[in-house]
């Protein structure tokens, strides 16, 4: 089989995505209910952060180690490449493509991913660059599919992003658009998604059925299912300092109770990727309320992990039979087979 990335929240088909979702849930179930099938026995995986991680870097490692493999943190001046190293990107992909099974990469640059990927034989995770944030949004479509609302699919929702284009606005922007959901960013126009990247996702959202506002309109925050922000400045954005952020976004484009309750949907789910500012993007009330469903998406980057990690190695289910679970193991081994026999 060919080897496949996954660079980009635009990577994988309509249909992928869909799967990996399916796949992701299935194995949460399983883990859930007490059994951890060894998809993943005797695979490495080898992680290069130059940047600092905590759901991203845990979810990666714990995915891994649930699964029967392993992960190494390759973290700067612990390898030889950077600054003070003496290798290069491209030697150093190509070596490590054969040491490891799979790489994840977490750095500003999308194009060091992409040279990392063209030079490694072994398949390349994106974990975040400045650019996107593709595991972000698998985890996210995950946790949507989780809280869906009775009666209503994919299809019909909608999902209002508010504040800046970060790369998570970036990410929740093509999965919407790839799944043909409702996307609007709601926030100050010159903050608004730049122009080139809104006329690619729009073509996407109009082949799958979806759409694309961008809009300063409180109105727009009508009949949203979910509310999704992220932090307004501190993380890798130097443009400008703290107080130069809060003047753009506070206190209009703060998720607070008042907020919520202009979509009109009393329903309405709240969503961050993390971490958080309570009192600056996000209101404690809100973050900590009943209507927030950020932890249980912080919970599910490792629910996406497994998927990707398994999708990606190809791996082949084999029974570990124990007879303490013997009912449960049939009854997934049984689901997860099939599951990945449907292999797109």
């Amino acid at each position: 089989m060919v080897k496949k990335d996954f660079i980009d929240t635009c990577t994988f088909s309509k249909n992928e995505m869909q799967y990996l979702a399916d796949l992701g849930l299935k194995i949460k179930e399983a883990i859930n209910h007490g059994y951890y099938p060894q998809l993943l026995k005797g695979k490495s995986l080898g992680m290069i952060f130059d940047q600092t991680s905590t759901r991203t870097r845990c979810s990666a490692e714990t995915a891994m180690t649930e699964l029967g493999g392993h992960a190494l943190y390759l973290a700067p001046g612990q390898i030889q490449l950077g600054k003070n190293g003496h290798e290069g990107l491209a030697d150093t992909s190509h070596a490590l493509g054969d040491l490891v099974d799979i790489i994840g990469v977490r750095t500003a640059s999308q194009e060091d991913i992409v040279e990392i990927a063209q030079n490694s034989h072994a398949p390349v995770v994106n974990f975040m660059s400045d650019d996107d944030h593709p595991t972000q949004a698998l985890g996210d479509l995950i946790t949507i599919k989780e809280f869906l609302p009775e009666g209503k699919r994919l299809s019909d929702i909608k999902l209002v992003f508010v504040g800046d284009a970060t790369q998570i606005t970036i990410s929740a922007l093509f999965l919407c658009a790839k799944m043909g959901m409702h996307f609007v960013q709601y926030g100050p126009k010159s903050k608004w998604i730049p122009r080139d990247i809104y006329n690619k996702a729009n073509k996407i959202a109009e082949k799958n059925g979806g759409s694309i506002t961008l809009s300063e309109d409180e109105s727009s925050l009508q009949n949203a299912d979910f509310i999704y922000t992220d932090v307004w400045y501190g993380l890798y954005d130097h443009e400008l300092e703290k107080d130069e952020y809060m003047k753009i976004f506070y206190p209009k484009y703060q998720v607070n109770d008042e907020l919520l309750a202009k979509t009109g949907n009393p329903n309405v789910k709240f969503m961050h990727c993390l971490p958080a500012n309570r009192g600056e993007e996000v209101s404690a009330a809100v973050l900590d309320g009943e209507q927030s469903i950020a932890w249980q998406q912080a919970a599910n980057k490792k629910t996406a992990m497994r998927a990707v990690f398994v999708y990606l190695l190809n791996s082949k289910f084999t029974d570990m039979s124990d007879s303490r679970q013997k009912a449960i193991k049939y009854k997934y081994n049984e689901e997860l087979a099939y599951l990945l026999a449907q292999r797109p």
